[in-house]
């Protein structure tokens, strides 16, 4: 039995892998698909995929198009959440910031240098109008434990994260809900060391098409609504909104949508150079 390794953050978009591995569902095609969790995110499995820690993972679009331009050996296989990704952007209930406008010159708690939570920050910024060289500021915290020890003693200022995932601590108190931040593109794509791609063709076929057939239902599996807000500790009715705004692809990133990540990565000066359509995507 072929073992692929993927990776992915331990949140509500994943569970689809997770029903593919409790039913078999890879297994009955021969793959002996290993999940680890990755709870840094994006600028954590960038570097896992490039020491050949995993094979596949399921990333943040900007985050592997920056990681790949700067010279990491991976290609994008498939959109796999062709949604945006609403970020949220939290601070201290007791902070005193009220205002978006407020965080200008702050400090961002971010899990690694590109990260989703790191360049998102940028497109905030920009969205503001802020001078990213001289308003924005970071300071590493792994994760979403290390968010909270570092917004709960003001080491840090604001925190942006998946705002479903963080809802349960606002609602807590530990994080004040300032605002939130959509991504202007699909969120999530499925990369794929270049390596892999070559040596194991088939495999990754294979996984794509069990993958597929799951998320192309998802939404129509009985008390999927009740399932995930168990397992990930939702609100009901903060998963039934997510589930109506998020939406599973089972295509390609095509080389227009592509293009408009580049560029305005290029104009929030977070990559140098663009790269050609085929050397991203496969």
């Amino acid at each position: 039995m072929d073992v692929v390794r993927i990776g992915g953050v331990p949140e509500h978009f994943n569970y689809p892998w997770y029903l593919g591995l409790i039913n078999d569902h890879f297994k009955a095609k021969n793959i002996h698909l290993r999940w680890y969790d990755f709870p840094g995110g994006t600028g954590q499995m960038n570097l896992a995929l490039e020491n050949n820690k995993i094979d596949l993972a399921v990333v943040l679009t900007e985050g592997i198009i920056k990681s790949i331009v700067e010279g990491n050996s991976c290609k994008i296989v498939q959109t796999f959440v062709k949604s945006p990704l609403i970020w949220g952007i939290h601070t201290a209930p007791n902070s005193g910031i009220k205002n978006l406008n407020e965080l200008r010159g702050k400090t961002a708690a971010i899990s690694r240098y590109g990260s989703g939570s790191h360049l998102m920050a940028y497109v905030h910024g920009k969205q503001l109008n802020w001078d990213s060289a001289r308003d924005l500021n970071f300071h590493i915290i792994n994760d979403l434990d290390g968010a909270i020890k570092s917004i709960s003693s003001h080491e840090t200022d604001y925190f942006m994260w998946e705002k479903f995932t963080t809802k349960p601590l606002v609602d807590k108190g530990i994080f004040n809900f300032l605002g939130e931040c959509p991504t202007p593109w699909p969120c999530f794509v499925i990369a794929a060391r270049n390596e892999f791609i070559q040596k194991e063709a088939e495999q990754l076929r294979t996984v794509l098409l069990v993958i597929n057939s799951i998320t192309s239902k998802f939404k129509t599996i009985d008390s999927i609504d009740q399932i995930l807000a168990q397992r990930y500790n939702q609100n009901i009715n903060d998963i039934q909104t997510w589930l109506k705004s998020t939406e599973w692809s089972q295509q390609q990133m095509d080389s227009k949508t592509v293009d408009r990540v580049q560029e305005q990565l290029l104009k929030l000066d977070i990559i140098k150079t663009k790269l050609l359509y085929e050397d991203l995507v496969v």
